[in-house]
Order: C-alpha cells, then sequence, then structure tokens
C-alpha cells in the first residue's frame, strides 16, 4: 500500500544554491571527461604506433600529459560524486571510465543526462 511519501522520497528537493553548486561540478566533470577521452585516445594511438608499426622518435611526453589529466579528472569526477551523492560502485565506474578508451564518452553522456534529470538542470 502506497501513502505517497516515496514520490517524495525519490526526488527530494532541490534548492536554487545547491543546483548552481552541481551544475558547475557537472561542467567540470564534462570537460575533463572528453579531455581525458582525448588523450587516452592519442596515447592508444602512440602505443599501437611504438608497438605494431616500430615507429620510432615517438614524443614521450604523451603518457605524462594523460596521467595528469586523468588525475585531474578523478578529482572532479568524486567532486561531483559526492555533490550528487552517487553510489560507491556508481562513482567507482565513472572513475575507471577515464582507463578505457571511449568508453569515457560514453559515460560522461550517461552520467550528464541521469544528472540533468535528476537535478532539473
Amino acid at each position: 500500500m502506497s501513502t505517497g511519501q516515496e514520490a517524495n522520497i525519490a526526488v527530494p528537493a532541490v534548492d536554487e544554491a545547491k543546483r548552481t553548486k552541481v551544475r558547475s561540478a557537472l561542467l567540470r566533470y564534462r570537460v575533463l571527461a572528453y579531455a581525458t577521452g582525448i588523450w587516452l585516445l592519442v596515447l592508444t594511438a602512440e602505443v599501437v604506433a611504438k608497438y605494431i608499426f616500430s615507429v620510432d622518435n615517438l614524443p614521450t611526453w604523451i603518457a605524462v600529459v594523460h596521467g595528469w589529466v586523468y588525475f585531474v579528472y578523478l578529482i572532479v569526477t568524486l567532486d561531483l560524486a559526492v555533490k550528487v551523492r552517487w553510489p560507491a560502485a556508481r562513482t567507482v565506474g565513472t572513475l575507471l571510465a577515464g582507463t578505457i578508451p571511449f568508453l569515457s564518452f560514453y559515460v560522461e553522456h550517461k552520467r550528464t543526462v541521469q544528472v540533468k534529470n535528476d537535478y532539473k538542470l
């Protein structure tokens, strides 16, 4: 038997200050998700060129740049996860999305749609 209170629990009222913080965190997450995905693709291309096609004289800084971009991605993703109160499994899955080529783009889209729906952004 439903009392009607379940609807209030499922969609909490969000004040404008919270919505603004979530909107900012979401924008930072989206930018870093794309940056991480792009640098991961560049790193993958470098690895393929080096080990499959035996190309010499490739830049050595690509892995370092991807590593730092991924580190910042971890920080902004955790920031968003705390603000929107993601469960641990969703947070870890989102954090790991930056380690598999193309996955960060897909996960970014899914998380953005979900957060925008939840917070009416």
